[in-house]
């Protein structure tokens, strides 16, 4: 089981003058709606502490590498080791994917000492997208603007909820 969460942070509000039925994919990805992730399973837990992460990016970024991972033609049978990065655009840390078979084992290159989260890769897909939705009806309910942005339902119809 895996567990996705995130909190916005206080110190890092959207501007006021925000107008999100028009913001640009950059704003959407980098700009806005800044707090902190975590990612939990079994135990192990990878998660930040900085205040300033786009939590939109990092779900829509996720998505993305669950997708990413899933590219070798021989799916969960390949004992070949896929890799992909996410990396932070605010420092140099990065939380890196490594999937072998149907696993992936995920780690932070900010916590060297602890074990990597591993998860099944069907698992990572399907939290991710359902991580992205649920992120997105919250943002929702407090931008209501934002459910008209464009980009943001090609992002909803790219990753539906599997």
């Amino acid at each position: 089981m895996i567990d996705l969460g995130y909190s916005l942070s206080n110190r890092f509000p959207d501007p006021p003058q925000t107008d999100y039925r028009t913001a640009s994919v950059q704003s959407l990805r980098y700009d806005l709606f800044c707090g902190d992730v975590y990612l939990e399973s079994d135990g192990a837990e990878v998660s930040t502490a900085w205040g300033w992460v786009p939590v939109l990016d990092f779900a829509w970024a996720l998505c993305d590498i669950a997708e990413q991972l899933d590219r070798d033609p021989d799916g969960n049978r390949s004992a070949r080791v896929q890799t992909a990065d996410l990396d932070f655009t605010q420092n140099t840390e990065l939380l890196r994917f490594a999937r072998r078979f149907n696993w992936v084992e995920v780690s932070a290159t900010w916590l060297p000492d602890e074990e990597p989260v591993v998860v099944r890769h069907s698992d990572l897909r399907r939290e991710a997208r359902d991580f992205l939705q649920d992120t997105l009806a919250d943002l929702f309910d407090m931008h209501p603007d934002l459910a008209d942005n464009p980009n943001v339902w090609s992002l909803q119809g790219r990753f539906r909820r599997i």
